[in-house]
């Protein structure tokens, strides 16, 4: 028999790096859960993302134990890798930060193309595109689909 779903929990904490302090600890311990038997298997599946920032999505079970998907990481924080910048811009329409080229925008959209509401590589690295024009990144060259 299936465990019944009480709730979820969706949180985003750097790979390797989960510890019970502030925003772990207190988001597990108001659901009643195990901080210390998250954190540990946390570390262990994200070795491989030592300090990439990593959303989890927590089921949680009403006898208060769990299971958790690993998610790939954000577009706007794989941008600021690739542009080499601390964060985006505060007024993206005017002031632009930095760029990326078309090359950088599909190794993005290939990694998030599993989280990514897409078909095909050329909509994600559209959508990729579009987060790194709200960011204030110029996205150099010319788009691959327009050759």
């Amino acid at each position: 028999m299936a465990k019944e779903i009480s709730g979820y929990l969706k949180l985003q904490v750097k790979g390797g790096q989960a510890n019970p302090s502030p925003p772990v600890g207190p988001a597990l311990g108001s659901k009643g859960l195990n901080i210390m038997d998250f954190c540990k298997q946390f570390n262990a599946r994200t070795q491989d993302k030592q300090g990439q920032v990593v959303p989890v999505l927590l089921t949680i079970y009403t006898d208060k134990s769990f299971d958790f998907v690993i998610k790939t990481p954000p577009a706007a924080v794989m941008l600021l890798e690739a542009s080499k910048k601390k964060s985006g811009s505060a007024e993206p329409n005017r002031i632009k930060i930095g760029s990326v080229n078309w090359d950088q925008i599909k190794a993005i959209a290939e990694t998030k193309m599993t989280d990514l509401n897409a078909f095909t590589v050329e909509s994600a690295m559209k959508m990729v595109a579009g987060t790194a024009r709200s960011m204030g990144i110029n996205v150099t060259g010319a788009a691959p689909w327009k050759n």
